[in-house]
């Protein structure tokens, strides 16, 4: 299966840079896994009326790290780090521009709250390096109170530097509870407290997962036959509260809607040899794409993803190429916000 079947031209438009207010006023487009022809233009909002008493929202508790540091070369030079893992002291991450960046150079982000003093480049623009508090303090307590939202480049900075509080409440969904994301579970980000709320009194259950976003999640494939991609990492946990409520969705006749790809990710990766849905945490490298398609859940709640990703081939993997592009191309027309910040389309059974 060729990569390049996944391609489609997006208007640079129609890329949502900064996310509607309120959330949950978002643009959806929902169609149906069994009838081709469904497709209705509606609003978050109106998942009241979408959703039935009995059906279960799979949500994806992870919570996203504000890793994002802006700072100064000692020459004056401006440059810009992302995080991705740390331990106490040491860490690793991306830091641009990297080319001329050298082992014991010191760095002063957030003006001088942090430093880092960069040991070992990688490939790929990664570098290990260690965190400095001028005070000697937790760095991890200086990265809580200056670090920012870990924005994907195409999103609008302008607007994030004014107001870095804002934009990090934004970049994480309301339901987030477990730190270690390194980007958001962008369909989560439409949900409202109230909306959660006001289904759960519709008799819509709710029930967690967690899949920490890892940083190859929206990196488009860099193979030319789809099955030669190996995805990236990522820890995740699946709690036998959420396998015993799938459990019973499943034999009221309810449907298991998953929002995002991530909370669909984490429960077909706990299917054992006997097809049985299994609790536990663990990492995960599994791949849908069509002709691996997900067993367990009946719907998806997704954001508009990009040509060639992962992500794309995980939707296609439930409506199949065609349907998936021909939806894709209606969405463009009717102008639909894509990426992070844009709006989301809902596959029903």
């Amino acid at each position: 299966m060729k990569i390049e079947e996944y391609s489609f031209q997006l208007p640079q438009d129609l890329i949502a840079r900064i996310p509607v207010t309120p959330r949950d006023t978002a643009r959806l487009l929902v169609c149906s896994r069994r009838e081709d022809g469904r497709l209705e233009h509606c609003q978050i909002l109106d998942l009241r009326g979408l959703l039935a008493p009995g059906d279960l929202l799979i949500l994806n508790e992870t919570k996203v790290l504000p890793h994002r540091l802006l700072g100064t070369r000692q020459s004056g030079g401006k440059v810009e780090c992302l995080i991705l893992e740390r331990r106490g002291l040491e860490a690793r991450g991306f830091l641009k521009p990297s080319a001329r960046l050298q082992p014991g150079e010191v760095l002063s982000m957030e003006g001088g709250a942090l430093e880092l003093v960069i040991r070992e480049q990688q490939e790929g623009g990664r570098h290990l390096f260690e965190l400095r508090t001028p005070e000697g303090g937790d760095p991890g307590l200086v990265l809580e109170r200056v670090g920012r939202a870990p924005l994907p480049p195409y999103l609008s900075r302008g607007e994030a530097e004014e107001d870095p509080a804002w934009i990090r409440e934004r970049y994480q969904c309301v339901f987030a509870k477990e730190p270690g994301a390194v980007a958001a579970p962008t369909a989560g980000l439409h949900l409202t407290e109230a909306l959660l709320e006001s289904l759960e009194q519709l008799g819509v259950e709710l029930a967690k997962v967690v899949l920490h976003v890892g940083e190859g999640t929206f990196e488009p494939l860099r193979v030319s036959e789809v099955e030669q991609h190996v995805m990236h990492e990522e820890a995740y946990i699946l709690p036998q509260e959420t396998v015993d409520a799938i459990a019973s969705c499943k034999a009221r006749g309810g449907r298991v809607i998953c929002v995002g790809t991530t909370s669909a990710r984490v429960i077909e990766s706990c299917i054992d040899k006997q097809g049985r849905l299994q609790a536990g945490a663990g990492r995960t490298r599994l791949f849908l794409y069509p002709g691996k398609g997900p067993r367990i859940l009946d719907g998806l709640l997704t954001n508009f993803h990009l040509p060639q990703s992962s992500l794309l081939l995980l939707v296609a993997s439930i409506l199949g190429r065609e349907r998936l592009l021909s939806i894709y191309e209606q969405a463009i027309a009717e102008k639909y916000r894509f990426y992070s910040f844009g709006d989301a389309m809902l596959i029903l059974p």
